[in-house]
């Protein structure tokens, strides 16, 4: 069976989802996110996906976000002390943990320009509005970020040694701040690009984060494009997409604040734009696997999608509650990824021993 990943946007909070969904869909299934024949990240997907890309299991990546050292995890497969090993001894795991927490904000020296931040931007999506979603058209007025994306770039090169993960596709989705395309980063044709500042662009969210530079041109958040970019994978002669999308959800949340209601619109619009992604993946033959937040995850998720004191909570909640619905699924027609055989020690060990030699 041949099966393709998708990792949507979602922030901080979103990416704690993603971890904990992961974690919850490889123990439920057996199946293991790295075997994907292609893995799609945009924005926070991005960041989790590289990491999966290189062989990093959902249940290390877990222990890291809730503040756990790696020897905290049970190792009976030895990729635990291959994974201390690639990161230069178990003396390093407890300083990568803290930077893979996210709290390091730091603040990008540069000086914002008068007016939108992407006049270029601005105006072509204005005049091509149809050509481009409302964010597309919204992102190019907003003011450039103020925050670094160095930490993103540093976490990613903390865990992935070489330019771009060892997987053979895994794909970064950005956008072009000069016209609001999108770009996939590590498909054919597309911008050469190291994985550090591919996936540091794919998170760059106008107006909070400054843009990232590759190359001479720069790039935004690929959410601004789609929150989950599902449509990247139509036409690839897969069998069944799995797509874990933070930013929509099938649970209908009524009342609440204002605040609340918005947000109910904001995952409205993006759970109609998976719709038609996903009809369109099905329209080429694969079966379509999303999990999607529940009502529990949307309360424990909250607003403020970069509240890093949320992160745990909402893991051990997405670790819950995917869980259970995989379950529900289970009992109907619902195809699954099958189950395979671990194989990211033996990758580390392969790839230490090729760089020994």
């Amino acid at each position: 069976m041949k099966v393709g990943l998708v990792l949507g946007a979602g922030g901080v909070v979103g990416a704690a989802w993603l971890i904990g969904a992961l974690e919850a869909l490889t123990a439920e299934t057996g199946w293991e996110p790295a075997s994907a024949d292609v893995i799609v990240g945009t924005s926070a997907g991005s960041v989790v996906g590289s990491l999966v890309a290189d062989g990093i299991a959902p249940e290390y990546l877990a222990a890291y976000c809730s503040g756990r050292a790696l020897d905290e995890v049970e190792d009976a497969d030895g990729r635990v002390a291959a994974l201390a090993a690639r990161m230069g001894g178990p003396e390093k795991l407890d300083e990568v943990a803290e930077r893979f927490t996210g709290d390091d904000f730091r603040i990008a020296f540069d000086l914002p320009p008068i007016g939108p931040g992407s006049w270029r931007m601005a105006l072509t999506t204005l005049l091509h509005p149809r050509r481009h979603p409302p964010s597309a058209v919204l992102a190019g007025w907003l003011p450039r970020g103020f925050v670094s994306t160095s930490p993103i770039r540093e976490l990613v090169e903390t865990f992935v040694r070489g330019d771009w993960p060892e997987h053979p596709r895994f794909w970064a989705v950005a956008t072009d701040y000069r016209d609001g395309h999108r770009v996939v980063f590590g498909r054919e044709g597309a911008p050469v690009a190291s994985v550090g500042p591919a996936v540091a662009a794919s998170c760059a969210i106008p107006g909070f984060y400054h843009p990232v530079t590759i190359d001479g041109h720069r790039y935004i958040d690929g959410g601004v494009c789609s929150m989950s970019n599902l449509d990247l994978v139509a036409g690839l002669d897969l069998d069944l997409v799995v797509c874990l999308n933070p930013t929509s959800s099938l649970a209908e949340v009524l009342g609440g604040s204002p605040a609340e209601r918005v947000g109910g619109v904001i995952r409205g619009l993006s759970g109609r734009r998976l719709g038609h992604e996903a009809r369109k993946v099905r329209d080429e033959g694969a079966e379509v696997l999303l999990i999607q937040p529940s009502a529990e995850d949307i309360g424990a998720m909250g607003l403020n999608l970069m509240a890093r004191g949320r992160r745990v909570e909402v893991l051990e909640r997405a670790r819950r509650t995917t869980a259970l619905a995989l379950r529900d699924m289970r009992g109907g027609q619902q195809l699954m990824p099958p189950r395979k055989r671990r194989r990211a020690a033996n990758a580390v060990d392969s790839r230490n021993l090729r760089k020994a030699s």
